[in-house]
């Protein structure tokens, strides 16, 4: 069957990796089946991505479906049945687990592949009978034919075939080494077909190789738990970094999800040699309610899994992100006030505040007695309210999210953070304090009319002194924005500006280098003028040195 594989994905800078296995399996297994590949994205106008996808007269059109994209791919898989009667195949984690419910409820859609889909698919692509296929479901008459979930017991072909990287044009690439999770969080599925299955590890390093090379800034493995084998973990640390510079690029990136709670000696003493900004980790934290943890299957030594992430952070070399969930059971707003406090204490790159989503197949979604909560029936499917946490309080949730996504992930303020964090027993309130006010404000999408709302609102506060938050708000905006320029409200006119600024010109060691743009200004709080040259940015903060000089009386 003349084939069209495709990856609706939600950014452009995204790139599928399924679509590309499945390709692979046709390589491998079907190599005289005609396929294209397509990946578009969510932010397209459908009636042009369904135009595309009617091109090329093909006989199977086969989607990956997630909860970010199965809405958006099953109307255009719809438009695509209508305008030429194609055969409609979707896989992915999204029908895996309700293959039933979907064939019920669309009529268009023909076949769905239930969990791995590289050797089905081959099959499928091939003609052969369906009930050889595993982990195919399709109708027959009036009947339904629903099959558990494919899991290969064999490495999956290679994805990276020459239209791969012919296709990536500089996105971000994507590797696994491994499949599956030797966990069984209740709100995941990445544990629920079984353990880890660890792929050859001198294949992987070679694929590293490939990605590093293919023009991509940032290569992220998905592997559910990348450091479930210690050992394994750290000989692929020592590899990329041993061919740093050399067979990987230095201007590539490897980003990495973790779990630190299995973080030991070892790994910190060959973590300690990256170089800076080569690794990004992602470590989910949830929560540090232990009977939360408990109930949803994740027993954690939360000491070690704190005193892991501490140790990573304080090497300074890798761009650390951890996870909070909000909505999960027996986490009120007490319960999350102090999960979030302790881990903005660790002082993350990133905090990202998730908000718990019931994936078809989670045991949160299949045992609805035990994990009560009231949840959005339509993608992405998140809670509204639980037994512990209301909906009014799940909504101030998201407008907090909001406001700290641009005030401390963005890491635009990180002076300003650490300043007035200082002065508040309870960073979360204070934040919550804000995120109601700027809401309130109605403040359009802009960078400074932002600053100026947390300028208006931490000025007023008894606890804050305004020349020192001034400060601490030019340093960030100076540091951070390349254009050099600060909003006028954070501009001081003053003649000492003008006249370091022409002291530095005149010695060699302070000069401003040629083509490198210069920015200045005095603080308020301390006898200092401050430059910055924009050049060189932290690789982990992405920001500009910032240079004092004492300003001397007459």
């Amino acid at each position: 069957m003349k084939t069209l594989i495709c990856a609706i994905n939600s950014k452009f800078i995204h790139s599928s990796l399924a679509v590309w296995c499945l390709a692979g399996a046709l390589e491998k297994w079907a190599s005289d089946v005609e396929y294209d590949i397509f990946e578009g994205t969510i932010n397209e106008n459908i009636d042009n991505t369904c135009e595309k996808l009617t091109l090329g007269n093909y006989e199977l059109v086969a989607f990956s479906t997630y909860i970010w994209n199965v809405s958006y791919v099953k109307e255009l898989a719809r438009r695509v049945k209508e305008k030429t009667g194609a055969k409609i195949l979707l896989g992915g984690p999204e029908v895996s687990y309700n293959a039933k419910e979907v064939l019920e409820e669309c009529q268009y859609v023909d076949y769905i592949i239930s969990g791995e889909g590289e050797e089905p698919f081959s099959m499928l692509a091939q003609g052969r009978n369906f009930d050889q296929i595993p982990g195919l479901c399709y109708r027959t008459g009036d009947k339904i034919i629903v099959k558990e979930p494919y899991v290969s017991m064999e490495n999956p072909p290679s994805p990276y075939v020459e239209k791969y990287f012919n296709a990536l044009n500089g996105r971000i690439a994507y590797i696994e080494t491994s499949r599956g999770c030797p966990y069984r969080c209740a709100f995941c599925l990445s544990g629920r077909c079984g353990g880890v299955r660890f792929f050859d590890l001198d294949e992987s390093k070679q694929k590293i190789i490939l990605l590093a090379n293919s023009g991509t800034k940032t290569v992220k493995f998905i592997d559910r738990t990348f450091n479930a084998d210690r050992k394994r973990a750290i000989e692929i640390f020592e590899f990329i970094i041993d061919e740093y510079g050399k067979k990987v690029p230095k201007s590539v990136c490897f980003h990495f999800e973790i779990e630190g709670e299995l973080i030991d000696d070892k790994t910190i003493e060959v973590l300690k040699k990256a170089p800076k900004g080569l690794f990004q980790f992602e470590i989910g934290l949830q929560t540090f309610n232990e009977k939360t943890l408990e109930h949803i299957n994740r027993k954690t030594d939360l000491k070690k899994l704190t005193y892991n992430i501490k140790r990573i952070i304080e090497l300074e070399n890798i761009h650390v992100h951890i996870d909070l969930i909000a909505g999960m059971t027996y986490e009120d707003m007490e319960s999350f006030e102090k999960s979030f406090n302790k881990a903005l204490s660790l002082k993350p790159d990133m905090l990202q505040l998730g908000f718990l989503k019931l994936l078809h197949g989670a045991d949160m979604r299949e045992d609805g007695e035990k994990y009560k909560c009231e949840f959005s029936p339509t993608p992405p499917y998140e809670v509204i309210s639980t037994e512990h946490m209301s909906k009014k309080e799940l909504q101030e949730l998201h407008i907090l999210e909001d406001v700290f996504e641009k005030l401390y992930n963005s890491s635009r303020f990180e002076r300003t953070c650490e300043y007035v964090f200082s002065l508040y027993s309870s960073s979360f309130k204070i934040l919550m304090e804000l995120a109601l006010f700027v809401e309130k404000s109605n403040i359009p999408n802009n960078l400074d009319l932002f600053t100026k709302a947390v300028y208006d609102f931490f000025s007023k506060k008894k606890e804050v002194n305004p020349s020192k938050l001034r400060d601490c708000m030019a340093l960030d905006r100076l540091s951070t924005n390349r254009m050099g320029t600060l909003p006028d409200f954070l501009k001081v006119h003053s003649p000492i500006i003008k006249e370091y600024l022409t002291l530095l010109e005149k010695s060699k060691d302070t000069k401003r280098p040629q083509n490198v743009k210069r920015a200045a200004t005095v603080l308020l709080s301390e006898n200092k003028f401050i430059y910055v040259d924009y050049q060189n940015p932290d690789k982990i903060k992405n920001s500009y040195k910032i240079i004092e000089k004492i300003i001397k009386s007459d």
